[in-house]
């Protein structure tokens, strides 16, 4: 594939397989651990082993759901400068996602109505959130 600046789109990383990030919307951002966790509702697209036909009051398919950055070393919202890693999550607000993109192994950005937050960690992992696959404590 041809990628402008050789950036990778989280359409081609497994993790995002059956899911659209762009119909997706932060609730918020923290830290545990070593990990920054971003508390998203997660759009599933039909193909998902856990897309459940919406309700009639729903038009989509919507489920918690987390991205974690395990070993999360480096965070800054665009136009400011790196800081502490749990300085800067409680900095960064909430909105829709509009891309998610790999500039360089082990450097990540996401793009949204919060602005761009650029990470420095491990690949990313998702994960459903709720009673049917157990929730985080």
């Amino acid at each position: 594939m041809n990628n402008p600046g050789n950036k990778i789109s989280w359409r081609q990383l497994r993790e995002f397989a059956d899911v659209d990030l762009t119909k997706s919307f932060v609730l918020s951002w923290h830290v545990e651990a070593e990990a920054l966790i971003v508390d998203i509702d997660l759009y599933l697209e039909p193909e998902h082993p856990f897309y459940e036909r919406p309700r009639p009051a729903e038009k989509v398919c919507i489920r918690p759901a987390y991205l974690e950055f395990p070993y999360c070393e480096q965070l800054a919202l665009a136009a400011s400068d790196p800081g502490e890693v749990p300085d800067i999550a409680k900095q960064i607000g909430h909105g829709a996602i509009l891309d998610l993109c790999v500039p360089r192994e082990g450097f990540y950005e996401i793009h949204g109505e919060f602005g761009t937050v650029s990470i420095a960690a491990e690949r990313p992992l998702l994960r459903l959130d709720g009673p049917w696959h157990g929730s985080r404590s």
